[in-house]
């Protein structure tokens, strides 16, 4: 873990109320589930969001959440799967450490851009074969326009976050 240590050698980790990140984890993970994912996907990647380097085993995972293994498992898979997480070998073992990526929140919106583009394009499809003249035409036609504006409007968003994270002021990786 990287933290700063102190002049007795403690670290901000060593330091932590447990309990305190434990209610912060299952909070972040509440709001999460409440928003659409999945409960146990959400506790990992919340538990990974608050470990200081991003990155745990599936043991250390199963600890901190309390947790089966199995239930680690099909959480992870769902995350990989999403792009919000990585399996990684630890060298010399057989052991797979569990990481988020390098800018996660950007990853993440920058892969909802491609969903996006799918649905757009099957909207405007099925406007066609619909009808446009037709009240589900005219629907999916409105809903196809509305991905496509909040495309354009992500990637100009991105890209203002890409120059904030290079300025002075902005946290700079």
């Amino acid at each position: 873990m990287t933290s700063e240590t102190t002049e007795t050698g403690e670290t901000g980790a060593d330091r932590r109320d447990d309990e305190a990140v434990s209610r912060f984890v299952e909070r972040f993970a509440a709001d999460m589930t409440e928003a659409g994912m999945q409960r146990m996907a959400s506790r990992v990647f919340a538990a990974l969001l608050a470990d200081d380097d991003g990155s745990m085993t599936s043991a250390e995972l199963a600890l901190a959440l309390q947790i089966s293994p199995a239930a680690v498992s099909g959480a992870v898979s769902y995350l990989t799967q999403v792009s919000m997480v990585s399996r990684e070998r630890e060298p010399g073992s057989r052991r797979d450490r569990y990481r988020l990526h390098n800018e996660i929140w950007y990853t993440t919106f920058a892969s909802r851009d491609r969903v996006l583009t799918r649905w757009e394009e099957t909207l405007k499809e099925g406007a066609r074969t619909l009808g446009k003249d037709t009240p589900a035409g005219e629907r999916l036609a409105e809903t196809a326009e509305f991905f496509e504006f909040v495309q354009t409007e992500l990637a100009g968003m991105m890209e203002r976050w890409r120059a904030h994270r290079a300025s002075p002021g902005g946290k700079a990786d």
